[in-house]
């Protein structure tokens, strides 16, 4: 027949032994407790020698330990548990985690090494999450969260690479959907999507010169409530294959449309300001007084150009003041988005070539597709039908 010994626990072995040490009698102890006196006298001796790793149980093997050898077993497991750390965090940046199935896949390719509650915590998941996940099952919230990733990446590239998270945000809630716009903007960094920047762009404006000079009459008001009111006019250069092609725009403030441009080789008028002043009477009437602002460029000044705009009645002349690009801040606005979305990704291409692309970008998309933020976020079409 197998004898069972009884099992006592350690903390009852130290309390015991404490008892017996404060009071200096072991057997009113050990009849106070129900206990074998030979017991106690054995546990007290073990506490005199070993101190408080004496009762250590089923933690340490059943070794017993003084306090020194506890002190440093304790230290190397710190050490151990840091090493560990060290080396979670190390292995794992050496590709960057942008996305939680990245962390998840990592901790699964990991689980020998180390353990599952340590990676998970390292990394900033929840295990019950990782768990889930290695079985297959994926919560309602994940699939929810995929689904507006994919939707923000379809956006992104919708739009060609132009939109940022703000944008974004919007054309999302016009769609139906409730998303803020750092929640998109943090969808964009896991994704790795980065908008276009622009670059920087030379001065063409040349306004030393004694040709006419109209006051600013249009004194930065770039708010209009009909079109046909204010035009405001530009010019910027773009580089091609051959050297540099020059492009002129007129853009009525109502709307923010570009209804007349030219696209040339040369800087005369005859290239630049006067066909795009043609092209903008031929799509928007002249019906009630216009201003016709622009900067103090000598393709605005010089006779051919000043005798056309002068032979349209209602025409008001209205010129920036000498240095002044803030005066003419919208068509500033509008060559910086060119720049932006459309020149800094192409290679350097031919005069046709720019021309088709310039054309694409102007009538296709920025007067038909792209959001404006001075429009409340709405296409040109879209503000149009509402007024």
């Amino acid at each position: 027949m197998e004898l069972k010994y009884k099992k006592y626990d350690p903390i009852l072995k130290e309390k015991a032994v404490l008892l017996c040490i404060q009071r200096g009698s072991v057997a009113e102890v050990g009849e106070e407790l129900n206990l074998p006196m030979s017991l106690l006298f054995r546990w007290r001796q073990e506490y005199l020698q070993f101190g408080a790793s004496s009762f250590c149980g089923q933690g340490n093997g059943g070794r017993r330990l003084n306090m020194e050898q506890l002190k440093i077993k304790r230290l190397k497991s710190k050490l151990k548990q840091t090493q560990q750390k060290f080396d979670i965090l190390k292995n794992a940046h050496k590709n960057p985690l942008k996305v939680r199935v990245d962390i998840f896949l990592f901790i699964a390719g990991n689980e020998k090494k180390y353990s599952i509650k340590r990676m998970c915590k390292m990394l900033g998941v929840c295990e019950m999450s990782y768990r889930r996940w290695k079985k297959g099952i994926i919560p309602e919230r994940q699939i929810h969260i995929n689904l507006l990733k994919e939707t923000v990446k379809s956006i992104f590239f919708e739009f060609k690479q132009k939109y940022g998270a703000y944008k974004i945000a919007m054309e999302l809630q016009s769609r139906g959907y409730q998303i803020s716009r750092p929640k998109v903007s943090r969808y964009l960094n896991q994704l790795d999507l980065k908008c276009k920047r622009k670059k920087r762009c030379r001065i063409t404006t040349n306004s030393f010169h004694n040709k006419f000079v109209s006051p600013n009459i249009l004194n930065r008001k770039f708010k209009v409530d009909a079109p046909s009111k204010v035009w405001v006019s530009d010019i910027t250069y773009i580089k091609i294959r051959e050297g540099f092609i020059y492009l002129t725009i007129i853009l009525d403030l109502f709307d923010r449309k570009i209804i007349g441009w030219s696209l040339s080789n040369g800087m005369s008028s005859e290239r630049t300001t006067i066909p795009a002043f043609q092209m903008a009477i031929i799509n928007r009437n002249i019906t009630n007084k216009l201003i016709f602002h622009s900067d103090r460029g000598v393709q605005y000044a010089n006779k051919s150009f000043t005798a056309i705009v002068d032979s349209y009645p209602n025409v008001t002349r209205s010129m920036s003041h000498k240095g002044s690009s803030i005066d003419n801040a919208v068509a500033e606005s509008f060559f910086n988005t060119l720049k932006r979305e459309l020149i800094r990704k192409l290679p350097l291409l031919s005069k046709e070539e720019m021309k088709t692309e310039t054309y694409e970008f102007i009538e296709n998309w920025y007067n038909k597709k792209r959001i404006h933020s001075s429009l409340n976020y709405k296409t040109i079409e879209e503000f149009n039908a509402l007024n």
